[in-house]
């Protein structure tokens, strides 16, 4: 697939930018899709939609009860015009869970999560994620040193398999599953994964859910899977599909978007080095850090989809009943107005509140943020003490994104340990 940056003229709705599946001028599309103004037309691998990129615009709609998550609103979808056959289908279309329903029955299927993620409970597995992230870095040295060169990929070795144990400890997978896991939802997100494997890979990962699920239900233990599968006293249970479209989501979203926090924030921080001194010293917390990554590099570029139960007014513009609205947090997050002039510069000595949204706002505002960001403040830190000597190990531009449109990850990050 060689697609890159392209914009084209809408007869009746004027300039569409086309969203790149391969990501090749990430940067350089952020802009374009800024400049376009607070609501753009784009096309998404043949697809038209509208997409927010201003941070107050987001903030409006994203609590506005008039879009909604269920895509039997979406106009192309009603019509036949969007079928299985698009490869963005799975992300929208991926059956019954907190992420895909509104208003009591978004808050029914996402309350046992909301509580197994509280500061309490991350707080108490905290030893855990310590824990894992120490033998990652000991896998780290051992591979750095099987070498010939040194040269060792962060991504495959460290910031894939933390998130995707610590999500997996959560929910009972049992760690010898998480090399599958983490290949199937790599494949899955991957613009270069033929549409029928895609497909498959979804029933497969059906396949193994329902058969947690069903083991869970016969033998529950302390896991979010089994509590997920509990009903409380005097509530409605969820279905075996709520339970399965839960889970499905959780682990993608809850191990991909910390991959990309984690190399994000390395790759800032060894690309400003005069920064970096800042942090080791003491002088800038890691917490700042986290965040001036999440609003500069959102690990989420576009997250797809609302669909308009009516008609919508925006300023001058107005979305249409049945279109569909992306929100591209990475735009939002280089918005000037809400961020400043430098907006586009990496900054972790900014002088205001470093003020984002880079795991949503309003009801459906990530479950996970606060997990992502436990173990981001824990691996960060433990990164740079055992090896602060740490650097790329190829030229910055070399370093490639994984070919995914929705997801702001790295195909790899070859780095050496000791300089």
């Amino acid at each position: 697939m060689n697609c890159p940056y392209t914009a084209r003229e809408d007869a009746s709705n004027g300039p569409v930018l086309v969203v790149d599946p391969l990501v090749q001028d990430l940067d350089g599309e952020t802009a374009r899709l800024r400049d376009a103004g607070p609501l753009a037309r784009i096309e998404l691998l043949g697809v038209p939609a509208l997409t927010v990129t201003r941070h107050s615009l987001a903030r409006q709609l994203l609590v506005d009860p008039r879009l909604v998550k269920d895509i039997d609103v979406w106009g192309l979808w009603q019509r036949g015009e969007v079928t299985h056959d698009w490869p963005l289908i799975g992300m929208i279309d991926a059956g019954r869970s907190m992420f895909t329903v509104d208003g009591a029955e978004h808050r029914r299927l996402r309350t046992k999560t909301s509580q197994a993620l509280t500061p309490r409970r991350l707080e108490e597995i905290r030893p855990a994620i310590e824990k894992f992230t120490e033998e990652l870095l000991d896998a780290l040295a051992e591979h750095a040193e099987r070498s010939e060169d040194g040269v060792v990929d962060l991504k495959t070795v460290f910031a894939q398999p933390l998130p995707m144990r610590v999500v997996g400890m959560l929910m009972g997978v049992g760690e010898a599953e998480h090399p599958m896991l983490m290949r199937r939802y790599e494949a899955f997100f991957s613009m270069l994964t033929p549409q029928e494997e895609r497909l498959a890979l979804l029933a497969e990962l059906d396949v193994f859910y329902t058969d947690l699920v069903r083991e869970k239900t016969a033998r529950p233990t302390d896991d979010l899977t089994s509590a997920l599968i509990l009903a409380e006293e005097g509530g409605e249970p969820l279905t075996e599909e709520e339970v399965v479209g839960n889970l499905k989501a959780m682990v993608a979203a809850g191990h991909e978007t910390t991959i990309g926090l984690i190399l994000n924030a390395v790759r800032a921080l060894l690309t400003h080095p005069d920064q970096l001194r800042k942090v080791l010293d003491g002088e800038i917390p890691w917490e700042t850090v986290i965040e001036e990554t999440l609003r500069w590099d959102t690990p989420t570029t576009h997250l797809l989809m609302r669909f308009a139960t009516e008609d919508i007014q925006v300023g001058d513009d107005v979305i249409p009943k049945g279109e569909g609205v992306v929100i591209s947090y990475r735009a939002i997050g280089r918005d000037t107005g809400q961020h400043g002039a430098d907006a586009d510069a990496f900054d972790i000595t900014r002088p205001t509140p470093i003020r984002h949204m880079s795991f949503g706002h309003g009801p459906h505002i990530c479950p996970g943020a606060g997990l992502s960001r436990v173990e981001a403040g824990i691996a960060l830190p433990a990164l740079f003490e055992r090896f602060p000597a740490l650097r790329a190990a190829v030229p910055d531009e070399e370093i490639s994104k994984l070919p995914v449109m929705t997801q702001n990850d790295l195909a790899a990050f070859p780095v050496l340990l000791h300089g």
